[in-house]
């Protein structure tokens, strides 16, 4: 079975984002999948490990595998398009992935929709006959950056490649909400529930994927069945997944099969106690911070993060740069390691606030040791941070001293 089949265009993409994307020739935003008996794990010259058989289809090259539900892009692979191919995009799952025959007939697949005025389970195939939305957004694991912890918290050790800019298509949560009577009154949270497999004789609780976010996020939010233009893969939450722009990846629901409007945050494990900003030495309860909104972040992706030595004179500086729940009002260089920093240029299209924008700084430089640092600030004025939060869990990491580069040039 092709799990991540790739023709693009043909699909319906938002106003402005359709003519954007063409503008920069993105034809297509993956490649063609193996096929049935095909996906065998690829293993890679100088690899550690091997891609496990659920993402055969994705590049070898572009991707470090820390376990079989861990997988980082390599910095150096951010090209200067604004779209993360789908063979190049990071995975994080929670639980193993469900078996492929969930795919087997994708507009057969239910969802509850509860909490609503005329609650009502549907197919993928009653959504797709409400309305058809599309976005692009920032997808970023909560733990990206943790790798530059120093007390090196639990967890993978993520650097800037548990992170992509992807392409949603679905119905958005609200015209589903709508045509079920409206939201009941008194509910407080959106809560959406994983359709993965549990192992057997736990509390479901215990290990369930199940996450709130507050209602309000209903207004950005879709039930997605087409990334990057083409049906959901199996890696990445097919056939149906709950998006929620603006938050991070945890909250952004794979096999969705419950959405409900709730008074209270679910008690899942997942939402009381994981997932939380504890301070350091600490474990995560419900009294402290849950983790869910973004916050503005950039980092420099080229030259150099492949550490090779560049060469002295003239070089284009490039990276991404995103806001989270605003979009990017600027982004500033540094070549000293934040001593001073000069404005660089956006380069693109702006795919909306949600979505990364590329930014360039051309420079000029002489044989040396260099710190090259970007700051991003957001539309609400908020600028990124030099020093990252520290907490337990390695989780929301923005600090611009971390992501920089250090690069020779000869």
């Amino acid at each position: 079975m092709n799990q991540q089949p790739t023709s693009l265009p043909r699909r319906h993409l938002l106003a402005g984002s359709g003519a954007a994307l063409a503008a920069v020739g993105l034809a297509s935003f993956g490649r063609t999948a193996a096929a049935a008996g095909e996906a065998a794990p690829v293993a890679v010259a100088g690899a550690a490990k091997p891609l496990p058989a659920y993402v055969g289809w994705k590049d070898p090259a572009s991707l470090i595998v820390h376990s079989s539900t861990t997988i980082e892009t390599k910095r150096s692979v951010f090209g200067t398009s604004v779209i993360t191919p789908s063979e190049q995009l990071y995975i994080r799952n929670n639980l193993p992935a469900p078996d492929a025959s969930i795919l087997g007939n994708r507009d057969a697949w239910e969802i509850n929709i509860e909490g609503v005025k005329n609650p009502r389970k549907l197919t993928l195939g009653d959504l797709k006959r409400m309305g058809i939305e599309t976005t692009a957004m920032v997808l970023q694991c909560s733990g990206n950056g943790r790798g530059y912890f120093p007390n090196k918290p639990s967890g993978t050790p993520w650097q800037v490649g548990a992170a992509g800019c992807v392409v949603w298509s679905g119905v958005p949560v609200r015209w589903v909400v709508d045509a079920l009577g409206g939201v009941e009154a008194g509910m407080a949270y959106l809560t959406g529930t994983g359709g993965e497999k549990l192992p057997d004789g736990l509390d479901p609780k215990s290990v369930i994927v199940e996450r709130s976010v507050p209602a309000a996020a209903l207004a950005d939010a879709l039930l997605a069945w087409e990334m990057n233009g083409v049906p959901i893969s199996l890696a990445h939450g097919g056939p149906l997944r709950l998006i929620v722009p603006g938050y991070t990846g945890v909250n952004n629901i794979k096999y969705v099969k419950r959405l409900a409007f709730t008074a209270q945050e679910t008690d899942a494990r997942i939402m009381s106690h994981g997932y939380r900003i504890s301070p350091p030495g600490a474990k995560g309860d419900p009294s402290q911070p849950s983790v869910q909104e973004m916050t503005v972040k950039s980092w420099i992706n080229g030259p150099g993060t492949d550490g090779a030595p560049l060469k002295a004179g003239d070089t284009q500086i490039h990276g991404v740069a995103f806001g989270g729940m605003n979009a990017v009002a600027k982004v500033e260089v540094s070549l000293d390691g934040g001593k001073t920093w000069q404005l660089a240029r956006m380069v693109g299209p702006d795919l909306g606030r949600f979505a990364w924008r590329q930014f360039v700084f051309a420079a000029r430089l002489p044989a040396g040791q260099f710190t090259l640092a970007s700051r991003a600030t957001d539309t609400a004025g908020n600028v990124q941070p030099e020093q990252r939060m520290e907490n337990a869990g390695g989780y929301n990491n923005t600090s611009w001293a971390d992501h920089a580069v250090k690069v020779s040039v000869a």
